[in-house]
């Protein structure tokens, strides 16, 4: 007779009775709140394809620099025979790409290749704090660039400044001071970097280092090894070099040899012969190059823009712009609404009052008019990237608030509460340890929907010419699709219109997926 196969133990059980569930046969690991929800978004089709996208976003935000520039990776006198690993080539060879690297191309880049696989290497069970470490980390890098940059831009100004009296002393016979013992010339020293880089990031970080998150050591050496890269790549960049894109003209006379990156054009690289070129256009066959070069063969795959500059390499290079106007300004604005709802919700009476009456005037500011007006009359060093984020978080922040607020009236009266209050626990711990955890949820729904919201705004901005003039943006590109002279070319309405399109949708697919999933209502069906 013969004998019955024995049941596989790691075989997934399909149905179990009472006894065995008493036995304890079947019984599945419980997963906490986020777990289940986080389980619940994977599962519809809608929020992983919208994953996906954000996915490839995400990429190019970081890698668009390395992908898509004219600066090549390499270039070596056209003379040049040996191999390209040897010392004469080290020796000889320059390399543009390097050089061209802004600060935060650099920051990025050690991000995520020290940041993601401490995120990835360890227990899956301490994933979530080493991400919270991660992105804690990053943000006090990028906030030591952007104080950095406004530093620089207010140095420039006064260094233009002072070049401008030199001229006038000059004009009137008279005889100007030596630029080397002006302070005003400080940008111009090579060692500026340094000056401005130290104690802004020492600040920064001690700053960020005193906050209450995580754990003190880990604290300190996250804020440290931040400070550390951001200083580093502020003074690497201080002065940058002026982009010049003659490589292709020195490859045709036959003078330098160069190896580019995947696509060869960066966004802010122009000809005026390619205006409105579509896609497939030729550079050579345009440019009419009858010589079979290196240069011959390069094509603009989505054509290019108005002003001859390759729509490929815009698109790409704007996922960071796009990515980070939401995702910065969406977490100013959460942490200033989340801060003012609790304060409301917790405490009541007359500090509620007070406070609704404040997130009823922020509420009543048009958002987009206030950044008109605000592009209109900044000075030019503040009309950059990190001026309008933090313009769009410091006036969206009252649907957070709101929502915060009414979680905190339910939560305040709840056991838990009152126990950790007859502890005498602090006010901070009380209400971002133990009652934000609870109510925290309908925010985090509220925040996918703004960070749509805010790629949005910055499309608007951008398409009515008034977003960050040193940053290649969809809504720019998609301005220039119609003409002055009234003529339409798809390609410039098609590419970044769809960009926009899928990238705003994905957020919105994300918060309704996040919204189903916590929802009380829908979880019991579930189950």
């Amino acid at each position: 007779m013969p004998e019955t196969p024995r049941p596989n133990p790691a075989a997934p059980i399909e149905a179990v009775t009472g006894v065995q569930l008493a036995r304890g046969i079947g019984v599945q690991p419980a997963k906490g709140f986020w777990a289940e929800a986080w389980s619940q978004v994977v599962r519809r089709p809608a929020a992983l394809l919208a994953l996906c996208w954000l996915a490839v976003v995400a990429f190019f935000a970081v890698f668009a620099p390395v992908l898509a520039s004219g600066h090549p990776i390499a270039a070596v006198p056209a003379t040049f025979t040996g191999s390209w690993v040897s010392a004469d080539f080290w020796r000889t060879a320059e390399f543009p790409l390097w050089r061209f690297l802004a600060a935060l191309d650099l920051v990025l880049i050690v991000w995520v290749f020290v940041g993601v696989p401490y995120i990835m290497i360890g227990r899956a069970d301490r994933r979530a704090h080493r991400l919270g470490y991660a992105l804690a980390g990053l943000i006090v890098a990028i906030a030591i660039l952007s104080l950095s940059t406004v530093v620089k831009g207010r140095l420039d100004s006064m260094a233009t400044d002072a070049g401008r009296e030199s001229i006038r002393l000059l004009a009137e016979g008279k005889t100007p001071p030596p630029i080397t013992s002006d302070w005003r010339m400080v940008s111009r020293w090579p060692q500026a970097g340094l000056i401005v880089g130290v104690p802004v990031g020492a600040l920064v970080a001690a700053v960020a280092a005193l906050a209450p998150w995580g754990r003190r050591k880990p604290r300190i050496i996250v804020c440290a090894v931040a400070a550390v890269a951001s200083v580093w790549a502020v003074s690497a960049r201080w002065s940058p070099p002026l982009a010049r894109f003659d490589y292709a003209q020195r490859e045709m006379q036959g003078s330098i040899k160069a190896t580019y990156t995947v696509i060869p054009w960066s966004p802010n690289q122009r000809f005026s012969e390619l205006s409105r070129k579509p896609p497939g256009s030729e550079f050579s066959r345009v440019m009419n190059i009858a010589a079979p070069t290196p240069v011959a063969g390069r094509t603009f795959m989505m054509g290019t823009d108005a002003f001859g500059a390759d729509v490929l390499a815009q698109v790409l290079h704007a996922c960071r712009l796009s990515i980070s106007i939401g995702v910065v300004s969406t977490g100013i604005a959460l942490l200033i609404g989340v801060t003012m709802g609790a304060l409301m919700g917790y405490f009541g009476g007359w500090v509620d009052l007070l406070l609704y009456r404040i997130v009823e005037v922020f509420m009543a500011v048009p958002v987009l008019f206030l950044l008109i007006v605000a592009v209109a009359v900044l000075p030019d060093e503040f009309k950059t990237t990190y001026v309008i984020m933090g313009i769009i978080g410091c006036f969206t922040w009252t649907g957070m608030a709101r929502f915060t607020r009414a979680e905190f009236l339910k939560l305040r009266n709840q056991d838990f509460v009152q126990a950790a209050q007859a502890s005498g626990l602090p006010l901070r711990s009380i209400l971002f340890k133990h009652i934000l955890p609870n109510g925290v949820a309908p925010v985090l729904v509220d925040t996918s929907f703004a960070v749509a919201a805010a790629i949005s705004i910055e499309a608007v901005l951008s398409y009515l010419g008034l977003g960050p003039v040193d940053s290649p943006s969809w809504g720019k590109l998609l301005s220039m699709a119609v003409s002055q002279e009234g003529e339409f070319k798809w390609w410039l309405a098609v590419f970044p219109g769809a960009a926009i399109f899928l990238t705003v949708l994905s957020y919105n697919f994300l918060g309704e997926a996040l919204r189903d999933a916590i929802d009380p209502k829908l979880k019991k069906a579930r189950v």
